[in-house]
């Protein structure tokens, strides 16, 4: 050691920095790695004593703003001279510390000066970290199956949707309900909707699914498909754009044939197929009760008809028409037939059928006409009847009367086919232009009618009592 007053250290001549109050940039305050400053000092009685930086200095670090009110140098330079300048041990260490604390004193540069805007700091940091964290959520969000995990600030299930992209229809199906708030650690999902254009038992309608195989979306219908027919393959998957299926559950039907009643389990389309499945021949004009290609339900009884038949022919007469013409040259209430008429004729062709051993109506499968019929004319008089008839006014015919019916006009022959006084028949009282029977025409009408027939014929249509005229 040397007797100077200063001995120096460092590469430069010793001096103290002025902007930092002999603050050392090599003590232990200082560096990090462990090395420890020490000043040697001489006391009154010219011997040595050495201590610590620490125990002599105090840490004077002040922010670059505070240099600046009190005119020293910048932040930047004073680093840059503690840096590269010497540290300067001053022979009379108490009185330079004394210096540096009375100057510290004056400026405030105390421990709570430097931790009061560290601590604001701090504290700002971390109250946003916590808001921040307390807003991020981490979400499994599962869509149409997938699955992933995701982080979010979203409020609720709608929002998170719309920053995923996940356009939902009205046949989709979220869970939870899309105005349903989310919190971290929450699952989502959603499940599309598919179309299903189902044809079941025959009924045709479209369905919407959310299961993506034929299996699921059956169960969630609510078919029964065990034992059913289905025109895909259950393990089929189906795509978002849908697909087109057939079932046709199974059925119990019951198929009657030949006295005997067979019921089988079924999933077949038509009636002839649930017919053949049951070991029953359909042969000739066999038939079912109910369509062959119509749908069997569950349930149904089906007939087999055993039909056995034949052809027969028929010929039928048409009757003819009557025309009727006025004539006044004939007397009032008489028709005379001018033109008789002909029957024409048919040919009808009829199926006799024996079903089940039981024969059936006939029934009418052709008809054509072989004769076509011929119209009668008859000519209907309208000329008035006289009040008398000339030649026949002095006849006898109270005595003709009394001979034919005993003078009664209302009489009938035991065979009934004559009547009245004078015993006419149906035909001659009508041609005569009489109406309906002649014992229920007046006695007068008959007398009138019967000169008229004297006058035509004479005596002649009385053969045992016409001689009582002239007697």
């Amino acid at each position: 050691m040397s007797n100077a007053q200063f001995e120096t250290y460092g590469p430069s001549p010793a001096r103290e920095p002025a902007a930092y109050g002999g603050f050392d940039p090599h003590s232990a305050q200082t560096l990090g790695y462990g090395v420890q400053a020490v000043y040697e000092t001489h006391d009154a009685y010219g011997t040595y004593s050495a201590a610590p930086a620490y125990a002599t200095y105090e840490d004077t670090y002040r922010p670059a703003y505070e240099a600046s009110e009190t005119g020293s140098e910048t932040a930047y330079e004073t680093a840059y001279e503690a840096e590269y300048e010497p540290v300067v041990r001053p022979r009379s260490g108490r009185r330079a510390a004394h210096r540096r604390r009375a100057r510290a004193a004056e400026r405030g540069d105390g421990p709570m000066r430097r931790l009061v805007p560290q601590a604001l700091v701090v504290a700002f940091l971390a109250g946003g970290t916590s808001a921040f964290v307390a807003k991020d959520k981490a979400i499994e969000l599962s869509v149409d199956g997938t699955p992933r995990t995701l982080h979010t600030f979203a409020d609720d299930v709608t929002e998170l949707l719309a920053e995923e992209g996940v356009d939902v229809g009205a046949h989709d199906v979220v869970a939870p309900a899309p105005d349903a708030a989310l919190t971290s650690g929450d699952e989502v999902a959603v499940r599309y909707g598919r179309p299903v254009r189902l044809t079941l038992d025959g009924q045709r309608r479209e369905v919407w699914t959310t299961e993506r195989t034929v299996e699921a979306a059956l169960r969630q219908i609510g078919v029964r498909a065990e034992g059913a027919y289905l025109s895909a393959s259950r393990s089929r998957r189906i795509g978002r754009e849908g697909l087109a299926l057939d079932v046709r559950t199974e059925r119990a039907v019951t198929v009657m044939a030949d006295g005997r009643a067979r019921t089988i389990r079924t999933n077949a389309a038509t009636v002839s197929e649930v017919v053949e499945q049951a070991g029953i021949t359909l042969r000739g004009q066999d038939a079912t009760s109910v369509p062959l290609d119509s749908f069997p339900r569950d349930g149904q009884t089906v007939t087999v008809l055993r039909i056995t038949g034949r052809k027969e022919i028929r010929d039928e007469a048409i009757q003819f028409a009557v025309q009727r013409i006025e004539d006044p040259s004939v007397f009032k209430g008489t028709e005379v037939v001018e033109r008789a008429g002909q029957l024409g004729l048919r040919r009808v062709t009829y199926s006799l059928r024996t079903v089940n051993g039981v024969r059936q109506k006939p029934r009418r499968t052709r008809s054509e006409v072989v004769r076509e019929p011929q119209t009668q004319v008859v000519k209907v008089g309208t000329k008035p009847l006289p009040t008398s008839v000339r030649g026949a006014g002095g006849l006898n015919w109270q005595g003709l009367a009394a001979c034919e019916s005993g003078g009664r006009a209302d009489a009938v022959d035991s065979s009934g086919t004559y009547g009245g006084l004078y015993q006419f028949d149906t035909h001659t009282w009508r041609s005569l232009g009489g109406k309906g029977r002649p014992q229920d025409a007046p006695a007068a009408e008959q007398t009138a009618r019967a000169k008229k027939l004297y006058v035509r014929q004479g005596a002649s249509p009385w053969p045992h009592c016409g001689e009582r005229l002239h007697g």
